[in-house]
């Protein structure tokens, strides 16, 4: 059954790289809680205790408001296919945007597709599995490109004025490290 451990190991690893999709989950002290649906090859595991994944343009951005007032973070990763398993890493969250230091450091580490708007770095504290015995089969078909076509034919400038539009604050009205820019 489930196991909790300290860090990612080996074994964690190359179950994280086999998946699709993963869930991040984050709240606010008070509002709303969000869980996020994640696809593409946008997660890296920066070492045992660290991971970051490059965070799209959307049609919100709950997860960054609420890093920037409570820091913790969960993501979870479920096998659709194959051997049953849960896994969950819970840890403390940050928001990196482009143009910083530690973005110039990270961003090697990913391809930049088309829409990126930031980076989300965590440092992890507990790394936990559970059996997954009652998750259904999945079968993946491929990735949407809808998101990416989008973002790719909006160009940076009309993409900069949707992200003032629909990026700057949470659906509870908090302010994000993007919305801090437009002021």
């Amino acid at each position: 059954m489930g196991t909790v451990y300290d860090s990612i190991k080996p074994d964690h690893e190359t179950f994280i790289r086999e998946q699709h999709l993963f869930f991040v989950g984050t709240a606010a002290p008070d509002g709303h809680v969000n869980l996020s649906p994640k696809g593409h090859d946008v997660f890296r595991i920066l070492s045992p205790n660290r991971v970051a994944y490059l965070d799209l343009t959307g049609s919100g951005n709950e997860t960054s408001a609420h890093l920037s007032v409570l820091d913790r973070i969960t993501f979870m990763f479920v096998a659709f296919e194959g051997k049953p398993l849960i896994l969950r890493l819970y840890g403390r969250g940050k928001v990196v945007l482009p143009d910083t230091e530690e973005w110039e450091v990270l961003a090697p580490r990913f391809e930049l597709m088309p829409g990126h708007r930031q980076m989300i770095v965590a440092d992890i504290d507990i790394v936990k599995t559970s059996c997954g015995f009652s998750v259904p089969f999945y079968s993946y078909e491929g990735e949407r490109e809808t998101l990416l076509q989008w973002a790719g034919n909006k160009g940076e400038e009309k993409l900069t004025e949707y992200r003032k539009a629909k990026n700057a604050t949470s659906m509870d009205g908090i302010l994000t490290p993007i919305g801090k820019k437009f002021l």
